[in-house]
């Protein structure tokens, strides 16, 4: 065993009487409260925080604040969690002594962390309301969970306690396509009104409109939104309906406009020759960019999804949907692989990406005897991954589609990869059906859910400690 004096002088939150212990020590007057705590913790709150200036102070400072609130607060910077003792206190209370003390930053890990997301054991947690009549038509989420979610012409944001909301109003006479760049920015457009905004949800201005000058030069409307780390992107369609392109531009540069992809004619009857993007995902492992969009007609619904480089401005690969086109499609950026929902059958498919160019791609999750039926039972399916799940609607329900492990990697007939995906019905009974699930977005911790002709928004996400 080995001597104390060996052992390092701070562990786990105990610290030897070495000579330099006291030296290490801080002691701080919290209304009338003495609370001591060591320069390593409050060095934890960050450099802009009034704790970490208190670490250069050889005198016991005072601060004129609830001790109460402190003690839970220097608990979390000591621990990384909120106590049990913070059951008790209103969230809003913490949140603005923590901003006092320059540790919100700190309690928003501790609350909304993405490591905190378990799919498997997520429930319906919080409903949040929306003003007026309008049931949502879209929303998007920021990294550390707050939302904003577009219903008829309104744009409603709550921040990531989901406690504070505030509601502006747009030009467009319905928002279909919103995006967050950060928690105050926004990039909203509509099928029927031309440009692309940039918004500031805070002051409820437009900073700038983003346009795609067409050949007829008519107006250009916006189908879809995306983005990467370093650029936007959005899919336009002339007022005409004749013409289609994907614009590129610079998240970093003032949105810049730095290339123009996917420039497509429709040419007499080819209907199929300019199918706007519809939904716009970058995949970071591959470097490119997927774009899918369908159209009914009278033979049916048929579509494409390919992959662009933006650099070259080529697409690398292309799966045309003509069978069981896809009524929502996703990428799983972390298992290499696409997954739809067909729009006849209402089964999940999945495609590898590392087989990109193969025939036939697809491979049916579900009932493959669904594939070839034309009952459509996949309209208004809804297909979202996050993390290593698929989730996808049906009706009013929620699918979660994981791949599992397996003792073998020998291929069989089922699954001639080596790849085996299993379903689970999400939630407790009580928290599904009802109306269709018309939209899916994750942030944080939380999975976030609107549902047809309904003012609200369902916010899932796995118990976290304190709240």
């Amino acid at each position: 065993m080995p001597s104390l004096a060996s052992s390092p002088p701070y562990s786990h939150g105990f610290h030897s009487k070495s000579r330099d212990f006291k030296s290490n020590v801080c002691t701080i007057d919290v209304g009338g409260h003495l609370f001591q705590t060591t320069k390593q913790t409050l060095a934890l709150a960050g450099p802009n925080s009034i704790l970490s200036q208190a670490c250069d102070d050889k005198n016991v400072i005072f601060i004129d604040r609830d001790p109460e609130l402190f003690a839970i607060l220097l608990s979390l910077l000591r621990t990384g969690n909120l106590s049990s003792k913070a059951k008790g206190i209103d969230l809003q209370d913490l949140i603005f002594e923590a901003k006092f003390y320059g540790i919100e930053h700190v309690l928003v890990g501790s609350q909304s962390n993405p490591s905190q997301f378990e799919a498997f054991n997520l429930e319906k947690s919080l409903v949040l309301s929306l003003n007026g009549r309008d049931s949502p038509n879209c929303m998007s989420t920021t990294p550390y969970g707050s939302v904003h979610v577009a219903h008829g012409s309104k744009i409603t944001s709550f921040d990531w306690s989901l406690r504070k909301k505030a509601t502006i109003l747009t030009e467009f006479s319905a928002v279909d396509s919103l995006l967050s760049i950060s928690p105050v920015i926004a990039a909203a457009g509509a099928t029927d009104f031309s440009g692309l905004q940039i918004l500031d949800l805070e002051k409820g201005f437009v900073r700038e409109t983003l346009s795609w000058e067409n050949v007829t030069r008519s107006s250009s409307t916006v189908q879809a939104i995306g983005s990467s780390p370093d650029y936007l992107f959005s899919s336009f369609e002339s007022g005409r309906r004749n013409s289609s392109a994907i614009m590129v531009y610079d998240l970093q540069g003032g949105f810049r406009p730095v290339a123009e992809i996917g420039h497509c004619e429709i040419y007499g009857a080819d209907l199929g020759s300019a199918i706007p993007a519809t939904k716009l995902s970058w995949v970071p492992s591959y470097n490119l960019l997927m774009a899918s969009g369908s159209h009914s007609g009278p033979h049916g619904v048929m579509g494409n999804i390919k992959f662009w480089d933006i650099r070259s401005g080529n697409v690398v690969w292309e799966l045309k949907e003509n069978v069981d086109c896809f009524a929502d499609v996703t990428v799983m950026d972390n298992l290499s692989a696409i997954f739809k929902v067909g729009v006849n059958s209402g089964e999940v498919f999945f495609s590898d990406m590392r087989n990109m160019g193969a025939e036939n791609s697809w491979e049916c999750l579900g009932d493959k005897r669904k594939a070839m039926s034309g009952k459509k039972e996949g309209v208004g399916c809804k297909i979202q991954s996050h993390n290593n799940q698929v989730f996808c609607s049906k009706g009013g329900d929620l699918e979660l589609w994981s791949e599992v492990m397996v003792g073998s990697l020998r291929k069989t007939d089922d699954y001639a990869d080596g790849r085996v995906f299993r379903k689970n019905l999400m939630g407790r009974e009580k928290d599904m059906g009802g109306s269709r699930i018309t939209n899916l977005q994750f942030g944080g911790n939380k999975m976030f859910v609107t549902r047809k002709d309904q003012q609200c928004v369902e916010v899932w996400q796995s118990s976290v400690r304190g709240f």
